[in-house]
């Protein structure tokens, strides 16, 4: 199985140039780690929407915004736990 790469929205093998009439998804793991993924494409296992869409710097920019603690969320969860 190919590993998709995310930052680019395609899968390696597969990866085109980008253009600006390109429609992205921005999507989040169970992890709650975000990533974009063109939105023509089927969303791989393990991935959701997370509701914005739009051209590919729009997207980067928007999780530029939203994801200000890229630890996975059972990490943050386990130190958490540790702090109680």
């Amino acid at each position: 199985m190919t590993q998709p790469d995310f930052a680019n929205g395609a899968d390696a093998e597969e990866a085109r140039p980008d253009t600006d009439e390109e429609e992205y998804l921005v999507v989040r793991n169970d992890e709650e780690q975000y990533s974009i993924w063109r939105a023509d494409r089927e969303l791989p296992a393990g991935w959701h929407p997370e509701g914005m869409r739009g051209g590919r710097q729009a997207c980067l920019d928007h999780i530029g915004v939203i994801w200000t603690d890229m630890r996975p969320l059972s990490l943050r969860r386990r130190l958490a736990g540790a702090d109680a």
